[in-house]
């Protein structure tokens, strides 16, 4: 009895080995091939896994190492779970795990189970982990504000109809996220990619670039079975600025020469003069009639005349032979206007930065100008009218002065002869006051002659004396 009992439980445990085996084979033996999948560190990564007809309804899992029951990972009847996310797609009948948060430890074998009765379903996956960074090599692009610029990436012949896109940044993992463009839509804004499937090229040119664009970009291939193919880019964009430059004033109504120099090899370009604070709202003024280009085939510069000179010409000014606006063929010039202050005739001066006046040795050939005759004349009988007018006033002065005179020596007469009147006057009255006394005194005899009534006919002639000397006093 013992022995049976023993070879008993012998077979029990044989028949567990062999059913351990059997699970283990079952793997292998249902497993679809091998799927290798790529993530970067500290970001996320999708593995997708397919399954046949009539498993739609069927529950899915991803698990690790043997599968066992503290293997599975996440399934589809609780979808979240920690870390993982997965999505069962049963019109493509694809359910796709979303590992985030990666690290190295993550790296290594899954499997993708879809769960029956019975032997479940299982596809293995191998996922490799790299560094979310790139490249080994790196195109240096150096560009200027305002400029547009192209940036070209190369691709191999196999990836003809792949998409093709560019992102700002070095980080391939979320590139395609963030693409600034892509082959698909060909144009967004600022940006324009081109495909040259022949060429083996897809290019991307950034117009009106600003500081806002340099750093570094990344041109990528898409690839369904593996990462994306990138290539790096480091743009570089300079503020825009003049290399020539130029100071010159101007006079209101007089002429004017602005000098533009040109490389030897834009002689046969089309010359240009415009006006604008900046160059992308340049203005040109060519064909005003007072505005004349004229060029020199024997030497590297044009001219642009201007016959008269307007106080809303005052500005910036920009002249060269490059239609790209290439750093080094372009001159701006700041121009100032002033009315005339005075009759010298001196020219305009030009300040040419980084030279001194010694070495401007041929000031005229920017501006000159001289005073009309008719102007010349009219300030000489202007000068004249000027002189006559000071003399005569002159000589009214003067004769001003000798009235005056004349006029205190008559007031010296007049005052001399009043003085000799006074005493004259003071003489007569002391003579006046002298014979009235007199008189009173000649009064007063006659009144006492007088007071008994006289005889009419025996008036005395010494009493008719009397009275005529009285009478007389008054």
């Amino acid at each position: 009895m013992f022995l049976f009992l023993r070879s008993k439980a012998e077979m029990w445990s044989l028949q567990n080995l062999l059913f351990t085996i059997c699970v283990a084979l079952r793997c292998l033996i249902n497993a679809v091939g091998v799927i290798h999948v790529t993530g970067y560190l500290e970001s996320e990564v999708n593995v997708s896994c397919s399954y046949d007809a009539g498993y739609e309804s069927y529950e899915k899992y991803l698990c690790k190492n043997n599968c066992g029951n503290s293997d599975v990972l996440i399934t589809t009847s609780k979808p979240v779970e920690k870390k993982y996310r997965i999505h069962d797609d049963k019109t493509a009948r694809i359910f796709t795990t979303t590992i985030s948060d990666l690290h190295s430890v993550d790296a290594g074998k899954y499997w993708c189970g879809v769960t029956r009765t019975g032997k479940d379903i299982y596809t293995e996956v191998e996922l490799k982990l790299v560094q979310d960074s790139c490249c080994d090599t790196v195109t240096k692009i150096e560009s200027y504000e305002g400029f547009s610029e192209s940036v070209s990436c190369l691709y191999e012949s196999q990836y003809q109809n792949s998409l093709k896109y560019i992102c700002i940044g070095n980080r391939p993992s979320t590139c395609l996220q963030q693409a600034l463009i892509t082959s698909d839509t060909k144009q967004n804004g600022r940006f324009r990619l081109d495909d040259e499937k022949m060429s083996r090229k897809f290019t991307v040119t950034i117009n009106s670039l600003t500081k806002n664009d340099l750093g570094s970009y990344l041109c990528g291939v898409q690839r369904n079975s593996d990462l994306d193919v990138f290539s790096a880019v480091e743009l570089e964009v300079k503020e825009w600025c003049c290399v020539k430059s130029t100071k010159i004033n101007g006079t209101v109504g007089h002429p004017l020469v602005l000098q533009c120099p040109y490389p030897p090899q834009h002689r046969d370009n089309r010359k240009f003069l415009c006006k604008g604070e900046h160059r992308n709202s340049c203005k040109d003024i060519t064909s005003q009639s007072r505005f004349k280009l004229e060029g020199n085939g024997s030497s590297s510069s044009f001219s642009v005349a201007i016959t008269k000179l307007e106080e809303a010409d005052a500005g910036t000014y920009w002249c060269g032979s490059d239609s790209q606006w290439r750093v080094g063929n372009y001159t701006r010039i700041q121009l100032s206007v002033v009315f005339l202050q005075h009759t010298s005739t001196v020219p305009s001066t030009v300040e040419m930065p980084g030279k001194t006046s010694s070495q401007i040795t041929d000031a005229g050939q920017y501006v000159g100008y001289t005073v009309p005759p008719l102007l010349l004349l009219l300030m000489c009988v202007f000068a004249v009218i000027v002189y006559k007018c000071k003399h005569q006033k002159a000589k009214e002065d003067e004769t001003v002065m000798n009235r005056n005179a004349q006029n205190e020596d008559a007031l010296e007469e007049v005052m001399r002869v009043a003085e000799n009147k006074i005493y004259e006057s003071q003489d007569v009255v002391i003579y006046s006051n002298k014979e009235t006394s007199e008189l009173q005194s000649a009064g007063n005899d006659c009144e006492d002659l007088g007071e008994d009534e006289p005889d009419l006919e025996n008036v005395t002639t010494e009493v008719i004396y009397c009275n005529g000397n009285f009478h007389n006093a008054n």
